[in-house]
């Protein structure tokens, strides 16, 4: 389990809830879109607001749109996502909870060099701790959480020459980070690998936090397929790649990157967090594809019992088409519908049949009446 950090009035790690984050893709020089975007992502269910700040102004007007978003009675906690200006980070880490920074805005860039001797490796190292002492005392003196997001494809040349563009130069990237933050004692850290590349991302972030642990470090993780596309594979490939990780235990929040408006990744990110049992916001559904055993209309049945039952949060419900391996495949829900014969259900609680060879036209209403009936005792 990671620490526990806050990043203003959110805990983040330690065994709080998977949190569900976004971006907003408007000019954050125009705050009222900017605040308008962000309040319907929230609404979507989005839990961390991430905002661009690519120059000091636009890290500026960061204050503007928090204190917009406060007056509307959002509390939502802001983070600047910096690229390349670290004047910038410096601003923002004064006016919103959390900045975003990337390993490479904080290394010699443009050198040339293809090789780096130990020393040379060493001094850089060196460099870098004394370019961000700044922005880390500003985050120590008002409790700025940052997130260090290393990306496949904009590592340094340092980082290059050693490991190459790999999960290895990935990981050790963020880890010399790591180390470089502890070593001014801050310790308020998130950690990303992000790749378009699934296996790349599952790759790097796996072996980043066994070489985390091995240290002894225990730092929250953020998941996400960056660039993941729009539409089916978008969605897709978040969820294999985010999913992947969840079931290892690994992530902490998480980021569906989708070509689209902010506010449709929201829906995905709580459907993968549910589908690998992480956090629990839906009704489940058990249901099989059928076959020639099914002797009632199994499509329609499922969704009527979808439509009347999705309020019932963490409630898990098999809609299976017989009983040759229904009961046995829906064995951990809470509640069954089983085709029994010709237009007939037999309705299950767990493993147990609480009533059966019921018409179909009744079974849908008989399932609910019986569910709300056994949650109210």
């Amino acid at each position: 389990m990671s620490r526990q950090i806050h990043i203003g009035k959110l805990t983040l790690g330690g065994g709080a809830p998977v949190r569900v984050q976004s971006m907003t893709n408007t000019d954050t020089m125009d705050t009222r879109a900017t605040v308008e975007q962000a309040l319907r992502m929230v609404e979507a269910g989005c839990e961390l607001v991430r905002i661009t700040a690519p120059d000091v102004k636009a890290a500026e007007n960061l204050g503007r749109i928090k204190e917009e978003l406060l007056r509307r009675g959002c509390e939502v906690p802001l983070v600047a996502d910096i690229h390349f200006n670290p004047k910038a980070a410096e601003v923002a880490a004064t006016l919103v909870e959390k900045v975003r920074v990337n390993p490479g805005n904080y290394t010699d860039r443009n050198t040339g060099k293809l090789e780096f001797t130990d020393q040379e490796y060493n001094d850089e190292l060196k460099r870098i701790g004394e370019r961000m002492a700044s922005l880390i005392d500003i985050c120590k003196r008002h409790h700025t959480a940052m997130r260090i997001g290393t990306n496949h494809g904009s590592l340094s040349e340092r980082i290059m020459s050693r490991y190459g563009n790999t999960p290895e130069g990935m990981a050790q990237s963020a880890l010399e980070f790591a180390q470089v933050c502890e070593a001014q004692d801050y310790h308020d850290l998130v950690f990303s690998m992000k790749a378009s590349n699934v296996k790349v991302m599952v790759d790097s972030t796996r072996l980043f936090v066994q070489k985390m642990h091995a240290l002894g470090m225990d730092y929250p993780i953020h998941l996400g397929v960056t660039e993941a596309g729009d539409g089916m594979q978008g969605r897709l490939k978040s969820a294999a790649g985010i999913g992947a990780l969840l079931l290892d235990g690994i992530g902490d929040t998480i980021r569906v990157s989708l070509t689209e408006d902010p506010e449709a990744e929201m829906p995905i990110a709580y459907d993968i967090l549910q589908a690998v049992g992480t956090r629990i916001t839906q009704t489940e559904y058990i249901a099989c594809p059928s076959c020639g055993r099914t002797q009632y209309d199994i499509q329609r049945a499922l969704k009527e019992i979808k439509a009347k039952t999705k309020h019932l949060v963490g409630v898990k419900i098999g809609v299976m088409g017989c009983i040759v391996n229904g009961p046995g495949e829906m064995a951990d829900a809470d509640y069954g519908y089983v085709g029994s014969g010709a237009g007939k259900i037999t309705l299950y609680k767990g493993k147990t049949v609480v009533k059966r060879d019921i018409d179909q036209k009744d079974a849908v209403d008989e399932l609910v009446r019986f569910i709300e009936a056994d949650r109210q005792h």
